[in-house]
Formats: structure tokens, sequence, C-alpha cells
């Protein structure tokens, strides 16, 4: 993994809103890392019965006819997940979650939050990290430096410097020996050691040897793996199905993988066919149907036939998950539905 991504890494299962510039750059960096796991676990085909609604600075939540639920009274929220949302107060600079009706069911006292997931979200508290549950119950104590979602039951942790594994009862399964891990996908996960990237197993058996410059989480039964400066594709028995030709690339969403190739970007199919031409200069996975692409310095949206969806009027924009997608437009942020729709007031 490139240096900026595991900087960026740090509280990295949050998509935070605000200010959403800031969030488009992380999501471009870790997004492959979790948002095809996501969409594996069905969460992505979801579409929220909540939508984030800005008024002025200010954000709340609507649906889909506009019709505000709750108030827009909060510097920063998030999507809905697991019937809660996490969300931001510039007055003590903390987060909480607030459920469908708007109440605060867990406490804005953290210094940074996540999504839940598998029941639990990840809290960061006095530059410790640790795992509340829906009621707000600090399940895992908060001892770790480092972490992320629950994924497949487990949640990569980082703890003195060296990442393993805590199961949804904290307990260590999988030692911290490792320098890096990303999160398990199809029971595999790859990991970083002594400069090398492999993949191991819910046990902590190296399956897939540490033989990697760069790897990522397994998505419809392959993962994107880097050597000598190359990207390509491996299957679960660790062979190379598709070749290591690729300046850049990401995992697999939805049967389609975007790779670079002399400064363009374009899609592959799991065979490595190329079926939408690398003829962009920016773009992102695919979710919902939908993939981020930049033209002229303005971004919009594909569908999986490479036609424009959504035209490229934007400054700046992020993926969609559960049917919402994060936009800039003339310096202000908000949201977008798959059919354009725009969620925001100035």
């Amino acid at each position: 993994m490139k240096t900026n991504e595991k900087k960026e890494r740090k509280y990295s299962s949050l998509k935070v809103i605000l200010p959403i510039v800031i969030v488009l750059v992380l999501l471009f960096s870790f997004f492959a890392v979790y948002q095809v796991i996501r969409t594996r676990a069905g969460k992505d085909q979801k579409i929220v019965a909540l939508i984030p609604y800005r008024k002025g600075d200010k954000w709340g939540f609507c649906d889909r006819d506009r019709k505000m639920v709750i108030p827009t009274v909060y510097d920063s929220v998030d999507l809905f997940s697991e019937g809660l949302a996490f969300v931001g107060l510039n007055v003590n600079g903390k987060w909480g979650f607030v459920d469908t009706k708007g109440t605060m069911v867990v406490p804005a006292v953290y210094d940074w939050a996540s999504s839940f997931s598998e029941g639990l979200a990840f809290v960061a508290l006095d530059g410790k990290c640790g795992f509340v549950d829906t009621k707000g119950t600090m399940v895992v104590p908060a001892v770790y430096d480092d972490g992320g979602s629950f994924i497949e039951g487990l949640a990569a942790v980082g703890l003195d410097g060296k990442w393993g594994y805590i199961d949804t009862k904290g307990t260590m399964v999988i030692p911290a020996v490792y320098d890096w891990a990303n999160p398990f996908s199809d029971g595999l996960a790859s990991v970083h050691l002594n400069s090398k990237w492999g993949y191991i197993d819910t046990k902590g058996t190296m399956v897939i040897p540490a033989a990697y410059d760069d790897a990522l989480p397994f998505s419809d039964g392959l993962a994107r793996v880097e050597v000598d400066g190359k990207f390509g594709f491996i299957d679960t028995k660790g062979k190379r199905v598709i070749l290591t030709v690729y300046d850049w690339a990401y995992s697999f969403s939805e049967d389609l993988a975007l790779v670079a190739l002399d400064g363009k970007w374009g899609f592959v199919d799991t065979k490595g066919k190329m079926v939408i031409p690398a003829a962009y200069d920016n773009a992102l996975p695919f979710s919902d149907g939908l993939a981020r692409v930049e033209v002229d310095g303005k971004f919009g949206f594909i569908d999986i036939k490479g036609k424009m969806a959504i035209p490229a009027v934007y400054n700046g924009a992020g993926s969609f998950g559960d049917g919402l997608a994060g936009v800039v437009l003339n310096g202000r942020e908000g949201y977008i539905d798959t059919k354009d729709t725009q969620y925001w007031e100035d």
C-alpha cells in the first residue's frame, strides 16, 4: 500500500461529510478497501429512507420527497447504517449517533466515529479507539491506536505500531504482528509483513505468501496486487488471472475493475477485457450501477455500458452508496441520488 494511503487509513472507515472535499480525497484513496466489501455484504443494495440534507451550513435528514424529518441542526452528518447515523457538532467538536427519529441515542462525546457495521461502530476517545454498540455501550474498550470496522466478524486494530484482528467481544484472535492489515473479505485478509503483502485466513495462517508490493481485499473472487510497479489480479489460490500490466488498479466492484493505462482510466471485466475504454482523466469504481468519472475538469457518472448517466457538471464527487453520492457544486457540498436529484438548499 502506498505511503499516502497508509496515512489516510487513520480512522479510515469514516465518510465524514463536512467538509466534503476532504471526504472525496479520502474516498479516492481507500474506497477499494471498504466499498466493495460493503457492496458484497449487501449494504449498498438498499436505498436509504432518510437522506442527509443541507440547508445553508447546517445538516439534517429528509425523505425522498425532500420533506424534512430531522431538523438541520448538525454541522456534519453521514448516511444511516443499521438504523443509526453519526452526526457532528462544532460546539464541542464531538460525534454521536441519532436514530431515524432524530433522537441522540449515542451521546456526542467522541472525537471520531464511523458508521455501524455488524452491530458495532468504531469510535475514538482521548487518542484511543474502541467500539460501541447501538445503545452506546463501549463493548470493546478504547485501548487501540487505530482500527477499522467489523467485517466478517473481525476488525483490524493497531496497537503499538503493529496490526492484528479482534472479534466482536474484543478478543485478539489474530496477534498484532503485522505492519499493516486490511479487512477480511471472502475469508481472507491482505496483510503487510517484512515489506511485502500476502493473505491470511481467519485463523491467521498465511495462505497466499507475502510476495507482493501491494495487495487489496478480494472481491468477486479476485484481488488486486502490485508487482514491480504494475498491477493485476489473483484468485483465492494465488494464481495470477489478470496479468500485472496496468499502471494502477482498484478492486472489482459490480464485476468491473477500474484500471489506469498510459495516464487514462477505464474498466476491465473479470477476464481482463477492457469493456469501458481507458479514456477518463479520473474515475472511481462502480457502485449502485454508476461510476464517477472526470471529463474536462468536471465530474459526472457513467453506467456499466459507459454511457454518461449523470452529466459531468460537478466540481467534485464521491461514489454512490445506498443510492446517494456526495458532490460539490460551486464550492458547496450536498447529496444527489441516482437520478441526479439534489438534496440541499443555499
